[in-house]
């Protein structure tokens, strides 16, 4: 005959029971903590990597597309005057989607809640406290609104991309004044040699014409003698922005020094080029500026078309020996040969 004996089983009191759920709540809570964390220190990696405030909108919107799902994540900053929009969207859905985004980034105070556009789109709408006016837009896809663990990730992130995006402020600041001629806000000589060799190599590549245009003031020196160099400042000021909204964005101009101007035209030939030349002559002669009565301001033209074999230094003397030949002939005029 065998006899089994059964070990006696020990229930959990009450109390016992309420500590161990207790527990797994906590664990829960640091597991969904630690499981933050991590996100939030790889935001901390991606953001650490990138120095420009378009490139940290991008970043941030790359990190949050597996956790928050959304079309556009957008930055505005009113005081530095800049908005970057990073859109996944295609087509005209994606006009739309950054009308509305530019919509609320220039509606006025803090949005409240969500805001919902005539396409479904929910928005939101952070402001920053910087010391700049800023803010960051999140607008999500069609048909659902923020989850409330999505809106706290959210706001978890956002003290990191704020710091980061001070930083790339700061950074882009630096750059614009190393980058820029403090004069009249042109692109400086040490623009020039970094992006003309990039563009000679496209050119190349892809077989497109480049052209180079040198420009000198005529009768510059005549403004600073009588009438004082802070008018020639001004003059210079003005030639520049007359400069700067005759040409193409694409194309390159720069301020090399004193009253001498360089512009590289992208995928034009001399023929065009020629009438680009043509109107730029005109417009600063249309300025009207007079050292006295016999000496007018104009502006002086040399363009060179790149050739299959020429060096850059080859090019730019090329031109220079152009320019020259424009001066020669009478200045204020655009010389090809």
């Amino acid at each position: 005959m065998t006899i089994s004996i059964k070990e006696p089983q020990f229930l959990p009191s009450q109390q016992e029971q309420i500590e161990i759920e207790e527990v797994m709540v906590e664990l829960e809570n640091l597991k969904r903590q630690s499981e933050r964390l991590d996100l939030i220190n790889k935001l901390h990696k991606r953001m650490a990597g990138v120095l420009s405030v378009a490139g940290m909108i991008e970043a941030y919107s790359v990190w949050l597309v597996p956790l928050v799902s959304h079309e556009l994540v957008g930055y505005s900053n009113s005081g530095r005057q800049k908005m970057h929009l990073f859109c996944s969207s295609h087509g005209p859905r994606r006009r739309k989607t950054i009308a509305f985004a530019e919509q609320l980034i220039n509606s006025d105070g803090q949005l409240e809640g969500t805001c919902i556009n005539q396409d479904g789109h929910y928005g939101y709408k952070w402001i920053f406290e910087t010391k700049d006016d800023s803010g960051i837009l999140l607008i999500l896809k069609k048909g659902r609104e923020l989850r409330s663990d999505e809106m706290d990730l959210v706001n978890h992130s956002l003290e990191i991309l704020a710091d980061s995006l001070q930083r790339g402020l700061e950074y882009e600041d630096l750059f614009e004044r190393a980058s820029n001629d403090p004069l009249t806000g042109l692109s400086n000589r040490r623009v020039f040699d970094e992006r003309v060799v990039g563009m000679i190599a496209s050119a190349r590549r892809y077989c497109r014409p480049l052209t180079m245009v040198l420009m000198d003031l005529d009768r510059f020196k005549n403004i600073n003698d009588n009438l004082g160099h802070q008018a020639g400042d001004e003059v210079l000021i003005s030639v520049a922005d007359v400069l700067k909204n005759t040409v193409r964005s694409t194309d390159l101009l720069v301020r090399m020094g004193g009253d001498e101007f360089v512009l590289v035209l992208e995928n034009t030939d001399l023929r065009n080029s020629i009438i680009l030349a043509e109107r730029l002559c005109g417009a600063v002669d249309s300025m009207n500026v007079w050292a006295n009565e016999n000496s007018k301001l104009g502006i002086s033209l040399g363009l060179a078309e790149l050739r299959e074999d020429e060096t850059l230094k080859q090019w730019l003397e090329r031109a220079d020996d152009v320019l020259y030949n424009a001066k020669a002939e009478g200045r204020s005029r655009v010389s090809i040969k």
